[in-house]
């Protein structure tokens, strides 16, 4: 039996895979002032419980003699804070998408200097967080009916993420910006704003398609890969940033049928990624697949070359003149929380392609425990490879 993993071997973490759960200030305090009346904002409403009816979808009704919960209203729709998405510090069973409130939610949640607090009381010296309230990439305001007002939005949030949430930090908040997805025009000029700040990261959907946007095969987001790749922003996709999970039927139960098949929202989106040539055309472009795990990485790349090999009957020649796995190991990261299965593949999936994340404040997150959990799974693994999982690869 291999011995327990000494925690004294594990380096500072490095988590590019955490959240935001937004301050109720950010757009009344980054918004142009001729855009802040009509701008998101909080207010508190009381409801019992939520139905999931889809991926971020909730049914929901006012009750008076239900609980208190801040919601943001933006337009003419109103969006709860639920407590699964800010869980950190509840008991485990009591993990259910209920009414919260911020005076109910652990500080690091949404305020820097707490959260950092945190992440260094569990061994993190560094995070990336993807946006709440916007969603994963930013859709929510894809979604909204005045575009001039999302534009402004989107900046605002920028401008929060880089100058207060990771301004302060000392480094140890590394941001995430999001752009204008429905024009890409838009989007290259955000790119450029923000990568002349130092920003790295841009949030981008893993399937762009289910957002009524041009797919990856359309050739519409040439420009936008052009400029990450020159500008050396890495494109970071989440789990349901295309709005949309997998499940078996209307009337599976809600949630556990999607979260268990949710790597195949990142295997689509792998699979798209390299049949769309993407790669070949932009050779020094790197992509982030967060959340979804790497148990299933080995086969997805045994398959997707296999496919490659058979050319007789595929459309990958000429459009990959290597084996779809050779542009993974170039071009993709991947994170993982709690997946042993996947380190024990590690040698089949690559070591330099691989990263691991806290998921903070989720349900599904390893804080407080993240080292502990870690050094189950790293043992028997170098130090070198311990710490380019942890932290050479980020």
């Amino acid at each position: 039996m291999t011995p327990p993993l000494d925690l004294d071997r594990l380096p500072p973490i490095v988590s590019l895979d955490d959240h935001v759960i937004e301050p109720a200030h950010v757009w009344e305090r980054w918004l142009p002032s001729k855009h802040r009346n009509r701008g998101p904002r909080i207010e508190q409403r009381r409801y019992k419980s939520f139905d999931i009816v889809g991926m971020g979808d909730y049914a929901f009704e006012e009750d008076d003699d239900g609980a208190p919960c801040d919601v943001w209203v933006y337009e003419d729709a109103v969006f709860p804070l639920k407590r699964h998405i800010a869980c950190v510090g509840f008991d485990r069973k009591d993990v259910l998408p209920l009414p919260i409130t911020y005076d109910e939610m652990r500080p690091g949640c949404y305020e820097p200097s707490a959260r950092v607090e945190d992440m260094l009381a569990n061994g993190v010296s560094a995070s990336t967080c993807f946006p709440t309230f916007p969603r994963y990439c930013g859709q929510r305001f894809a979604e909204a009916a005045d575009k001039d007002l999302a534009v402004a939005c989107v900046r605002a949030y920028n401008d929060w993420m880089v100058e207060e949430w990771c301004g302060d930090s000392d480094g140890h908040l590394l941001p995430l910006t999001i752009m204008p997805m429905w024009d890409v025009d838009l989007a290259i000029a955000e790119v450029r704003r923000n990568a002349a700040r130092g920003v790295r990261a841009v949030c981008f959907s893993e399937i762009p398609y289910h957002l009524g946007l041009p797919s990856i095969h359309s050739g519409y987001w040439e420009p936008l890969f052009s400029t990450c790749e020159e500008t050396g922003t890495v494109v970071s996709m989440h789990i349901g940033s295309a709005s949309k999970m997998f499940t078996t039927s209307a009337d599976a139960p809600g949630g556990v049928v999607q979260d268990i098949t949710a790597f195949q929202c990142a295997s689509g989106s792998l699979a798209d990624w390299l049949a769309s040539g993407v790669y070949v055309r932009h050779p020094d472009l790197r992509v982030i697949h967060a959340e979804a795990n790497i148990g299933w990485i080995p086969y997805f790349l045994q398959s997707a070359d296999q496919t490659w090999d058979h050319q007789a009957w595929t459309y990958f020649d000429p459009i990959l003149p290597e084996p779809p796995s050779s542009y993974f190991r170039r071009n993709v990261s991947v994170t993982f929380l709690d997946d042993p299965v996947g380190i024990r593949l590690l040698d089949d999936i690559g070591v330099d392609n691989v990263l691991l994340e806290t998921d903070y404040p989720h349900a599904d997150g390893t804080w407080p425990v993240t080292r502990a959990v870690a050094a189950g799974q790293l043992q028997g693994l170098t130090d070198e490879q311990i710490y380019t999982i942890l932290r050479c690869n980020a």
